[in-house]
């Protein structure tokens, strides 16, 4: 049985991709490059069933692409629950909004859009309930620091393509210019020995990492 083939059982078994999320998925596959970039039906679903499980008041993304994953994250927040989105692509940003619009979001999530770190530094007074990093892969420990004080004691911190497409692996030979393979490969040791979260690396797609607070 190939990969391709238990996904298409994983995602036949699982909660239906909704409407409004299929046809982000379509028109960023038609109309983008990277399109692989998006989160998609299986893994978005997870990333809703977290936050339905959660009920996070305050939400943080960064890595927004085109909203995908914002939208399944909402999810699971309360009547007085806001979510933070930060992209750094301007070009991004009408899409963003028009799909956060049309799911009813607008109050309830605020997309920033500018360098990760300098947002960050305007949001020092919130507390986290949920954060997902899928952003730039060299920065992945830098956006780690900046947020795990933040995230509240039991929170959930979650880092997308964290096997990377199997380069992760220590076996994999890395070229000399491969800085994104070794950023990755450092951040997954440096979360391991962490003493402020647990560690839970789920082999699914391109790698969740889940990282509670303790």
């Amino acid at each position: 049985m190939t990969d391709d083939a238990i996904q298409d059982y994983a995602n036949a078994h699982s909660e239906p991709e909704p409407p409004l999320l299929h046809a982000l998925w379509r028109e960023t596959h038609l109309q983008l490059l990277m399109p692989r970039m998006a989160t998609g039906h299986w893994q978005g679903r997870l990333l809703s069933m977290l936050s339905h499980l959660l009920k996070p008041r305050r939400v943080l993304e960064i890595g927004t692409f085109t909203g995908y994953a914002t939208l399944c994250l909402a999810e699971g927040l309360p009547a007085d629950g806001q979510l933070h989105t930060i992209e750094i692509n301007p070009e991004r940003e009408s899409r963003i909004r028009r799909y956060v619009a049309a799911a009813g979001l607008t109050e309830r999530v605020q997309l920033h859009i500018g360098d990760a770190a300098d947002v960050l530094a305007g949001l020092v007074g919130e507390v986290w309930d949920l954060v997902f990093i899928d952003a730039d892969k060299l920065h992945n420990s830098r956006y780690f620091e900046l947020v795990v004080n933040q995230l509240r004691p039991g929170g959930l911190l979650i880092v997308d393509n964290v096997l990377w497409g199997g380069k992760a692996l220590a076996d994999y030979p890395l070229k000399a210019n491969d800085h994104d393979t070794r950023a990755v490969r450092a951040f997954n040791e440096q979360v391991q020995q962490d003493p402020r979260v647990v560690p839970l690396l789920l082999p699914v797609r391109d790698g969740l990492l889940l990282l509670r607070k303790k």
